[in-house]
């Protein structure tokens, strides 16, 4: 039985979607699949450090996107010290998980996970074929390296962006894959009796991630003094859940959730999705809902931004409540779209098979 080491990385929740959708996939292939944290192999401390100076990043304006755009998309020096520092710690780690565990095939979702591989590779070591799955519309430098067999992504100007570092790469275009529930949502009906939302009103769901970036009890007591039931989720930020209680205890057409795993039928109850720039906008466009972008990820996330903006039947906003509700009340009269072509597994299924004939591994 042919196995597979997937490798992932817990800033976010966005990485770790996409490694178990290529589990999920090995696994009806007849393969068995070891998924890992590439943050927890760097160690507890370090692991946390990296994410408390990744969070650092994103809350001071303007400092990510300057590294974004100055350091990580031309790969400068600057770049290439930071990914060497945890790439050297990490390499070691992936060779003895190899050793422990040979593989048949090596997928990475996280760019330090695809530094580590290669450096794995460059050390001398017998590697499987290995494949780099990243979602964002303009890769940076740090996902694209030599070793690498197969890049999977979801949208050409993603592919143009491998290129731009490597022109020879091989790289394959596929539909990005949802989770399991997003396939089979309830209607809007039954998902409103769920959440206890009247069938007639208007509705919005409002997240922005697992951290849950940017001002979100503020946009959700605002959407909800201007009459809006809002379905408000704090991901895994708990200092927001905290807040967003306090809101749905003053206003009444608030709904307070913490982390769900119902996010497929709290998309089906809602008329519009509000959230920042990332792979809630496909699972959204599954589901048939319109988008409301929140400009609150700096550097590749206004990147993805402008992309979800040209697929269509999207919005953007900047994230004064003010500013949130007119667009909402705005984009809450345009047609609701139908289901993307996202919505039924098939097409990932069919890519994702070829991707692994690609790499000898069908």
């Amino acid at each position: 039985m042919p196995h597979a080491l997937l490798l992932s990385g817990s800033l976010g929740q966005g990485h770790d979607v996409m490694a178990a959708a290529c589990a999920d996939s090995l696994h009806e292939r007849g393969w068995t699949t070891s998924t890992v944290d590439a943050m927890a192999l760097l160690g507890k401390r370090s692991g946390a450090a990296g994410e408390a100076v990744f969070r650092r990043l994103l809350a001071v304006p303007g400092v990510y996107d300057a590294f974004h755009f100055s350091a990580l998309r031309p790969g400068n020096r600057l770049a290439r010290y930071t990914e060497k520092a945890a790439v050297s710690r990490l390499a070691s780690r992936v060779r003895e998980l190899l050793e422990a565990q040979p593989a048949d095939l090596v997928v990475s979702v996280f760019a330090t996970a695809a530094g580590a591989v290669d450096a794995v590779r460059r050390d001398g070591f017998k590697m499987p074929p290995h494949m780099v799955f990243c979602t964002d519309v303009t890769p940076h430098r740090l996902w694209v390296h030599p070793g690498t067999n197969l890049f999977l992504v979801t949208s050409e100007a993603a592919a143009a962006g491998v290129r731009r570092y490597r022109p020879d790469a091989n790289v394959a275009v596929v539909p990005a894959p949802l989770r399991p529930a997003f396939y089979t949502p309830p209607t809007k009906k039954e998902a409103r009796r769920e959440f206890k939302v009247p069938e007639g009103a208007r509705c919005v769901l409002l997240m922005s991630g697992a951290w849950g970036l940017g001002p979100v009890a503020a946009a959700a007591a605002a959407l909800g003094a201007a009459g809006v039931h809002v379905l408000a989720v704090a991901g895994r930020n708990q200092e927001l859940e905290a807040r967003l209680r306090a809101v749905a205890r003053r206003e009444p057409r608030v709904h307070a959730l913490g982390y769900s795993d119902r996010v497929p039928a709290l998309m089906a109850a809602a008329d519009l999705v509000v959230t920042s720039s990332g792979d809630t906008c496909s699972e959204a466009r599954a589901i048939g809902r319109r988008l409301l972008l929140l400009d609150v990820v700096p550097g590749h996330g206004r990147d993805n931004l402008q992309h979800e903006l040209e697929l269509g039947h999207a919005d953007v906003t900047g994230a004064a409540p003010r500013d949130v509700v007119r667009a909402a009340l705005a984009a809450l009269e345009r047609p609701t779209p139908q289901p993307s072509a996202g919505s039924v597994r098939a097409p990932w299924e069919a890519a994702f098979g070829a991707a692994l004939s690609g790499v000898g591994r069908s």
